[in-house]
């Protein structure tokens, strides 16, 4: 139901320290609130908040805390790509990605369509968390 929804966009936000504000809730709804994964960066996100014609502005410093510190509680995966941007991924299970520089868009890769045998040792006193491969892929010019 939508009031069970709610519920559980607020125990997402208080789980992970945060007070359940209304613009916090929109947020949450937006990330939450959807069959399929989302990936995105902070500025994607506030793009897609604050898009003219929207109600209310969510300030770019509360979509920034709220999403990390739903990343911090848990609720969202974070990937690190080379050139120093964050996307963040509402799919928390480990699995990897294709990368699509041209449209920056992260696309899922199935978890059993990828295996991975030999890992390094990790420095003395780490380690090994989780693993991400991320596969940068472009587009294929031979076949055009």
């Amino acid at each position: 139901s939508n009031m069970q929804k709610k519920k559980d966009l607020a125990d997402k936000l208080r789980s992970s320290g945060l007070r359940p504000t209304k613009q916090r809730l929109r947020l949450a709804e937006h990330l939450f609130n959807r069959s399929k994964t989302f990936h995105f960066t902070v500025e994607n996100l506030d793009r897609v908040i604050n898009r003219k014609g929207s109600d209310e502005k969510v300030a770019l410093a509360t979509i920034y805390n709220t999403v990390h510190a739903f990343e911090k509680a848990g609720h969202l995966k974070e990937i690190l790509l080379k050139e120093g941007r964050s996307y963040f991924d509402t799919n928390i299970t480990s699995h990897h990605h294709f990368y699509d520089a041209a449209n920056n868009e992260l696309i899922d890769i199935e978890d059993n369509n990828i295996e991975l045998k030999k890992f390094p040792i990790p420095p003395k006193g780490k380690s090994i968390k989780n693993v991400n491969v991320i596969i940068n892929i472009d587009n294929d010019t031979q076949n055009q």
